[in-house]
């Protein structure tokens, strides 16, 4: 049997060819996507806005029906609520966004919660009530600044990474392509509003991941061929490597994009964000591959020698040594 093949063995196409154009679209999308964020903002939700949360435990159930209570607690008009297990798979913690209204009003907010608490109530008499708490601006702002110092230590792990297994230019074109996936990808959310959670915190996350599995493929890749190819011009060297893994570049994008497509287009409203924002991230993240982290490898100066070890005092003693007494 013929193994199918999606990419043909002797694919040549030139990437790199346009990389000026390609790098200038690039920093120009970066300069819109944080436009977007500073002038219309992030819609935060309830994890970074605040909000009143809600813990209860469903006694006589082993598990707390937690797809239902989604639905219960929609309905009231609080816009889409948090719904997570809490402790014990039957103890769930519920947080909805507060109008602005209710800040100036004291004991708003709590009246709010023992709606939420009635609702439930109705539609399961075996829930029990452990908590009616708000969750304040300050508390909010603490979580979106440790979700921001999070992604920072991230990228800032990888260049790391990257250099000590590279070469520092290697390191520099990482943490640029990785921050263009997040520029691009919170531009995203800024443009269109979508709600900003903890769960786009891991969904961007996911993006670092793998941009960075394929650009580390795509620099391996590189660093044999400058071995191999001493004396072929960078530009057509890096095309080499893209084209070399290629193959593997376009089967884990499909095989990814097989199992997110059904759920960003019928899956649950709650996984929206998070799905459209690993989908996204799956393109962007293998163009910057491609488009970014390897034509910076030119403009740093990376050459045919860059991983031909140096010859050392030490070593050419020693070679003399050895003319010597032959």
């Amino acid at each position: 049997m013929k193994l199918l093949k999606l990419v043909p063995a002797d694919t040549n196409i030139k990437f790199l060819k346009l990389r000026v154009p390609f790098f200038i679209v690039s920093l120009l999308l970066i300069a819109a996507s944080w436009g977007l964020v500073v002038s219309q903002g992030l819609n935060y939700g309830v994890d970074f806005a605040g909000g009143q949360e809600v813990r209860l435990s469903f006694v006589e159930r082993e598990e707390a029906p937690i797809a239902n209570l989604r639905e219960v607690v929609g309905a009231l008009g609080y816009g889409a609520p948090v719904v997570q297990e809490f402790g014990a798979p039957n103890q769930v913690s519920i947080r909805v966004a507060l109008p602005e209204e209710v800040e100036a009003t004291p004991g708003a907010a709590t009246a709010i919660g023992n709606e939420v608490i009635g609702a439930i109530a109705a539609e399961y008499p075996d829930a029990r009530t452990d908590g009616n708490d708000t969750v304040s601006g300050k508390v909010a702002g603490e979580f979106r600044t440790a979700a921001a110092l999070a992604l920072l230590a991230a990228m800032v792990a990888v260049a790391i990474y990257i250099w000590v297994r590279f070469e520092w230019q290697f390191g520099v074109g990482a943490l640029f392509s990785l921050f263009h996936d997040v520029s691009l990808t919170l531009g995203l959310f800024a443009l269109f509003q979508f709600e900003f959670s903890l769960q786009i915190i891991a969904a961007i996350l996911s993006i670092i991941g793998y941009s960075l599995n394929d650009t580390i493929v795509v620099f391996d890749r590189i660093r044999e061929n400058l071995k191999k190819f001493r004396k072929m011009p960078l530009p057509e060297l890096l095309d080499l490597s893209i084209n070399e893994t290629l193959a593997r570049t376009v089967m884990t994008s499909l095989t990814l994009l097989v199992a997110l497509l059904p759920l960003l287009f019928f899956g649950p409203e709650s996984l929206f964000g998070l799905v459209a924002a690993i989908t996204f991230g799956l393109f962007v993240g293998t163009y910057s591959s491609v488009y970014l982290a390897s034509p910076i490898l030119i403009w740093l100066g990376v050459t045919s020698d860059s991983f031909v070890p140096r010859e050392t005092a030490a070593d050419r003693q020693e070679k003399i040594a050895r003319g010597g007494t032959l």
